[in-house]
């Protein structure tokens, strides 16, 4: 919490995940999968257009359109084919993406995670943000922050650094999806690849800035 509040103090409320409707969320943490959020806008952009923005009217169009609609988030054939798959299967077996997500948490989550491109990052994602379930989402950004500032495994694996947040923290969905759109600030500006520790809100709790000189 200590950590959570230096990133707030300095960068605010964050209020992430975009989307007007939970399946404008649902929808884009698909696209959003091995692209940047800028290409899933454009994307988003022509299926809101198309009044294609929603798991029903998803269910019921033509792969090949979804394709032309998705083609700025890359992948887009692979997209496509996922998004259809998953609007047919969740419209045929819950009714509707409310029907899905009216499932329990465990019984959601297991639900999610077998479907067919969707792992346990995009899992968490759809239940926090899209759903509303205290669930935390583990991401690149909070593994290699959770590294350098708390010398936690650099190859810990998903479901046990998500344990370390939910064991340490109160289950409140705002608090998780705040706490995790600020690591994502905080691995944008400060603790990238190579990191600029100077002036990092974490600095006094990081123990690998505490390893780097200053001016770093």
């Amino acid at each position: 919490m200590k950590l959570y509040g230096s990133m707030g103090s300095r960068f605010g409320f964050l209020n992430w995940w975009p989307g007007d409707t939970k399946d404008e969320i649902f929808i884009g943490a698909i696209l959003t999968q091995q692209t940047t959020w800028t290409n899933v806008e454009k994307a988003i952009s022509n299926l809101k257009k198309s009044k294609a923005l929603s798991v029903r009217a998803l269910s019921r169009m033509e792969t090949s359109i979804i394709e032309k609609l998705v083609r700025p988030s890359g992948y887009y054939r692979q997209k496509a084919k996922r998004l259809k798959l998953l609007s047919s299967t969740i419209m045929s077996e819950y009714g509707s993406l409310e029907g899905l997500f009216g499932l329990g948490q465990e019984a959601l989550r297991k639900t999610l995670l077998g479907m067919k491109g969707i792992g346990p990052e995009t899992a968490d994602s759809i239940m926090l943000y899209a759903a509303g379930k205290p669930t935390f989402v583990i991401d690149a950004y909070t593994k290699r922050i959770m590294y350098r500032v708390f010398g936690t495994p650099a190859n810990i694996d998903y479901d046990s650094l998500k344990e370390v947040f939910e064991s340490a923290l109160p289950k409140n969905p705002a608090l998780y999806k705040d706490f995790h759109a600020q690591f994502v600030e905080l691995g944008k500006s400060h603790c990238k690849t190579k990191p600029l520790c100077n002036h990092c809100p974490a600095f006094g709790l990081c123990k690998y800035a505490g390893q780097v000189p200053t001016g770093h």
